[in-house]
């Protein structure tokens, strides 16, 4: 039995896979002040619900957002970083571009270590070796003064330790040594790429978090052993888990830990529906987060930012903006309505919960639009107060001169208006048609928004799993552990030959390997190249069948070869999909390689089990301004169920809208699939 948790800002999800593969689900208010708290509740109601013991799981993988909460609220830890002589500032020194071209005040987030906690190594090391010796005392000494300012994390990042990393294995070791107890990250093991800059405030980002991360699954693996569980596995931000003791001495592996298990589950649903090119977006309480699934693959990228940070590690490619079910609807200072980016959160939770919360929030207009039913609690046991809703939004509308139901409807257009602009995002601005997608929404509150989103797009099909509400906690459960490894290499001209590259990738490979610790079930090597003189530069990988035999490119029209010639072939190619051109007298450069590994994955069987109708009943519903009969059903219909707009589908764990024009069918997998008027 496969057991997945995921913790929202709003609500903690868990989904059972049984052994006879039925699948169970639990959603519980989540508790941010004890968030161990609420997963064990949700754990032990999913138990009840599948009659099963805490000994009866196999696996328990978690995502969670301790680390992403952290970082967005400032809560570090006090964190003292080592840098080479004379490059103590590069943490506040920066790129020397602006994050908002024409706010010329607006500055970037303050570093995480203050100028007092700044030290000085006495060392040099070159890209060819080092040029000073860092000595033994002057190292010790360092170290001491260190201690002596107590801080409780450290962070080591020395010019060109991606390529010598002998200098910060000294005073890794000096630290251990003298300051034990004391969170340690050193750059070279954690990131081990090059740009001095975003590799050190990656590890000062990871130093500074891991404290928390770390008190955390130290007490929820703590209570889950003491509950008959097993030892959580870490959703990772590249999509594969880890274990508990490194997630807590790496906290920066895990900033995207909840929506990478949202990606996954959407991947697997995807390939289950035959759709190979499906734009993603998983709707919380709390946030929207988009990805785009191109050729049966997710993006993936080691440069992004988190909270105008910068993170060079492995991450799924996903776009978040503040805007969920639980965003606060306001009137700015020039009297427009705005949504998020701020949450009512679960305690007290928006007004319309009945909690004492007194928001207006997105949940609250779609119940006064009728597109969430009052007799309906949604999941989570939470019962919908419309006058309460009501309440919330008149006030708002009162500000902004307007009538109830028509604030109620402006807040959920000006919320889709965040959420299509990720959507453009991901899709539009990165030269995407979106027309040629399936648009698959999840999350509590995505189905409801879907159609819409949809027609705005040109999209003309839409996939909503039946586990849509708890989609993040189905892919926890079906994800493969995964390990990566990197290096920049810098070779170029003579230097990328046959050989070099074939002595880099085995070498890589068998540290991905190793690092997994069993034998990989899928390998993948990833070439980082450029026209040498460009600044920056595109991937193209390389799938292995097993660590000994590589296979076809994973992306590209050639098959792609070990040897410079392929690699040139293949990166044109990429070159040309994203720029429009390609250059056949440039000299390429191989800038950074990187090795991934993934154990074997559970193949859980999500085949819908044969139910009977749902209860029915009509129902106005507000569509475009009119109050439409709409068809209201209560609980999953069985596969084979046609559907036709206007309707809506309270599923137990989310809501679907079909509005006038759509229509679809269920699938064998319980997944409600819709088409446009146009598409039918």
């Amino acid at each position: 039995m496969l057991l997945g948790v995921d913790v929202g800002g709003t609500f903690t999800d868990a989904v059972l896979v049984g052994e006879d593969a039925r699948l169970f689900t639990a959603k519980v208010p989540s508790t941010p002040m004890e968030e161990s708290t609420g997963v064990l509740q949700a754990i032990r109601l999913v138990l009840a619900r599948a009659g099963a013991s805490a000994g009866s799981l196999e696996r328990f993988a978690h995502g969670m957002t301790v680390a992403t909460n952290a970082l967005l609220e400032g809560r570090a830890a006090r964190t003292a970083l080592i840098a080479t002589e004379g490059f103590t500032d590069v943490v506040e020194l920066a790129r020397q571009n602006r994050p908002h071209l024409y706010e010329l005040c607006r500055g970037r987030p303050a570093p995480l270590v203050p100028p007092e906690l700044r030290f000085a190594a006495r060392e040099r090391v070159g890209p060819d070796g080092v040029l000073v010796a860092l000595e033994p005392e002057s190292a010790r000494e360092l170290v001491e003064r260190i201690a002596a300012a107590q801080p409780a994390a450290v962070a080591v990042s020395l010019l060109h330790a991606y390529r010598d990393p002998s200098h910060e294995q000294l005073l890794g070791a000096l630290v251990a040594e003298l300051m034990p107890g004391v969170q340690l990250s050193l750059s070279g093991e954690l990131v081990g790429t090059f740009r001095e800059y975003e590799r050190t405030a990656t590890t000062v980002l990871d130093a500074a978090l891991s404290p928390l991360l770390s008190s955390y699954l130290t007490r929820l693996t703590r209570e889950a052993t003491e509950e008959g569980l097993p030892e959580p596995l870490v959703m990772q931000s590249s999509g594969g888990l880890t274990e508990a003791r490194r997630a807590g001495a790496h906290a920066a592996l895990t900033v995207l830990s909840g929506p990478a298990g949202g990606v996954a589950g959407a991947s697997m649903l995807a390939a289950l529906a035959g759709e190979r090119h499906v734009l993603c977006f998983d709707m919380g309480g709390t946030s929207c987060d988009v990805c785009v699934i191109e050729d049966g693959k997710v993006g993936e990228t080691a440069e992004r930012e988190m909270a105008g940070r910068p993170l060079s590690l492995p991450a799924l490619d996903i776009h978040t903006v503040g805007a969920g079910g639980g965003s606060i609807a306001w009137r700015d200072a020039g009297g427009a309505l705005r949504v998020g980016p701020a949450s009512a959160g679960a305690h007290p939770g928006p007004a319309c919960y009945g909690r004492g919360g007194t928001e207006p929030t997105v949940t609250g207009a779609n119940l006064l639009l009728r597109r969430l039913s009052a007799d309906a609690p949604l999941a989570g046991a939470v019962a919908l107060d419309p006058a309460a809703a009501e309440d919330a939004v008149a006030s708002l509308a009162r500000e902004l001169g307007l009538e109830t139901l028509a604030c109620a409807e402006g807040i959920v257009r000006v919320a889709e208006a965040e959420m299509l602009g990720a959507l453009r995002v991901m899709s539009v601005e990165r030269g995407i048609d979106p027309r040629g997608y399936a648009l698959m929404p999840f999350g509590g509150a995505g189905p409801l928004h879907a159609a819409s989103l949809a027609e705005k797009l040109g999209i003309e099909r839409i996939l909503c799993p039946r586990t849509s509400g708890v989609l993040s906690a189905l892919g926890l459960a079906a994800a493969p552990p995964r390990r990566d490894v990197a290096r920049t290499l810098l070779l170029a001209g003579e230097q990328l030959s046959a050989a070099a590259v074939e002595r880099e990738r085995a070498d890589l490979v068998d540290q991905a390997r190793a690092a997994l610790g069993v034998h990989p079930a899928r390998v993948r090597v990833r070439y980082e190249l450029r026209y040498r003189g460009q600044s920056f530069e595109l991937p193209v990988e390389e799938e292995l069948l097993s660590c000994e035999a590589p296979g076809p490119g994973a992306r590209g029209a050639e098959a792609q070869g070990l040897d410079p010639a392929g690699l040139r072939t293949s990166f044109a190619h990429e070159h040309e999909l994203r720029y429009g051109y390609r250059d056949q007298q440039a000299d390429i450069e191989l800038v950074t390689m990187r090795a991934s590994a993934w154990a074997a994955a559970p193949s859980p069987s999500l085949r819908a089990q044969d139910s009977a109708a749902p209860a029915m009943r009509d129902g106005n519903v507000r569509f475009a301004g009119r109050w439409l009969r709409t068809s209201i059903s209560y609980g999953e219909p069985p596969p084979g169920t046609a559907l036709a707009g206007p309707a809506l589908i309270a599923l137990h764990d989310a809501t679907v809208l079909v509005p006038p024009g759509w229509s679809g069918t269920v699938d064998e997998h319980g997944t409600i699939r819709l088409l446009a008027r146009e598409a039918q």
